[in-house]
């Protein structure tokens, strides 16, 4: 276990006699706090998950997202102790603060204005290594985070490894279908990053592997060739398994309590669009109580509603359950938690029906087309205007830098949409700011 309680620092500065087998949670734990602690981590209140800020003060921001994901994968853990068949399975689930650290860090990455303020960075970024939130979420735990001077906020190896969902290299793994002439600032539709880590962090990810042996590494990394899209990874760590679980749990039951308490969906397109497609599905919890769930999610109570959506956060995570992959030797890869065929097909079919019914409608697309010309517009304005309008100390990091775009990126990316929108009203409306004002 020594090897994965070590942090990038103790590799350039030796300290064995810290560690302390008998206290393998505490590391955990400060690696908890570490995150908890942190400006990357606090600017998430005040960036979207799915609905814009300030339409109302019920539903998620990333900030309220990454606190459930972590209530969730905590209870994922739970019950995989509890039901587990074997001493090496309780052996290697995650402690309580290792996972709160993996599950509270996964989107610490994202960008101001959600997906959409991803895909605008992306672009801007598409001759300079590219953006990702995943592989931002490393760069900041690795390198940008507030702990240390060169190793961000120096989590351990195994809180590490955890948040990497795609171990793949995005510049590897893009495959962009643009047709020459084709492309535009206007819509940005074929820009959707590749999922995976910057290879600025080549450096970090061998550091992470270094526990595992070669044929273990190799196969962690491979790849599959969808058609006409962007190469994809194929494998996840044990903890990442849980994480994104908790991850999909969290997106898909909870995005479906906020839309149905914003009046964004309605019981008729609850029955034609998700309960008539879900009696294919045999073992569910709706079916057999298709009255219970459609009085309580739009009775107009929130006490109802989320005793109906606890139910169904429940239920699915009794449904995660461990396996194996044979081609793996070391646990943290060849242990894998996965959801019962039927609770994965019913939340598959829950994340489809946000998508369609509330994500794609133009009121939403609409928010997101703004947030993503608000980030094009001041990326650009500061990319032009460097020593002018760039803050001093990202000014002077730019400059000594080999990719300044990464740094402006960097800066950007940090934003929350409050203080992005402040920053283009600044720059584009001649009433607005002041030379007091501050990010």
């Amino acid at each position: 276990m020594e090897d994965w309680i070590t942090r990038r620092s103790q590799n350039r500065t030796p300290t064995k006699s810290r560690f302390n087998a008998g206290a393998t949670e505490s590391h955990f734990q400060r690696d908890r706090a570490r995150v908890i602690h942190s400006a990357w981590f606090r600017a998430l209140q005040s960036k979207t998950q799915v609905l814009g800020l300030g339409e109302s003060d019920f539903y998620r921001t990333r900030l309220t997202h990454s606190l459930e994901v972590a209530q969730i994968g905590s209870g994922i853990c739970e019950h995989l102790r509890a039901t587990a068949s074997n001493d090496e399975h309780r052996e290697w689930l995650a402690p309580s603060g290792l996972m709160d650290a993996a599950c509270l860090a996964h989107d610490i990455g994202h960008s101001p204005f959600g997906h959409g303020g991803e895909v605008a960075l992306n672009y801007m970024m598409r001759d300079h290594g590219g953006f990702e939130a995943n592989g931002q979420s490393l760069r900041i735990l690795a390198r940008l985070g507030e702990y240390s001077e060169n190793c961000g906020l120096d989590l351990t190896r195994r809180a590490t490894l955890g948040i990497i969902k795609y171990p793949g290299f995005c510049d590897d793994l893009a495959r962009y279908s643009i047709e020459p002439g084709t492309s535009s600032s206007l819509n940005l539709d074929q820009w959707h990053p590749p999922k995976g880590i910057y290879s600025d962090e080549a450096e970090v990810l061998d550091w992470v592997l270094q526990p595992f042996d070669q044929s273990d590494r190799t196969t962690f990394q491979h790849t599959i060739s969808p058609d006409q899209s962007h190469l994809k990874t194929r494998y996840k760590s044990f903890d990442t398994s849980i994480m994104e679980l908790a991850d999909d749990i969290a997106y898909g039951v909870h995005d479906l309590e906020d839309a149905i308490a914003m009046s964004l969906l309605s019981p008729r397109q609850w029955q034609l669009n998700f309960l008539i497609p879900l009696e294919e599905i045999t073992d569910n919890p709706i079916k057999n109580n298709r009255d219970f769930y459609t009085e309580n999610l739009f009775s107009g109570s929130n006490k109802k509603r989320k005793h109906a959506i606890s139910k169904l956060v429940g239920w699915l995570i009794t449904h995660v359950e461990l396996e194996e992959q044979k081609q793996f030797s070391h646990p943290l890869l060849r242990l894998q938690a996965s959801m019962t065929p039927d609770a994965m097909a019913m939340l598959k079919l829950l994340k489809k029906f946000i998508m369609e019914e509330v994500i794609l409608r133009p009121e939403l697309q609409a928010l997101q087309y703004r947030g993503q010309q608000v980030v094009l517009k001041i990326f650009d304005i500061y990319l032009h205007n460097q020593k002018r309008l760039l803050p001093t100390a990202v000014y002077q990091e730019s400059r000594d830098s080999d990719n300044p775009h990464r740094i402006l990126c960097d800066y950007i990316s940090g934003l929350t949409d409050a203080s992005a929108t402040r920053i283009f009203h600044r720059f584009s409306t001649p009433s607005a700011g002041s030379i007091f004002d501050r990010v």
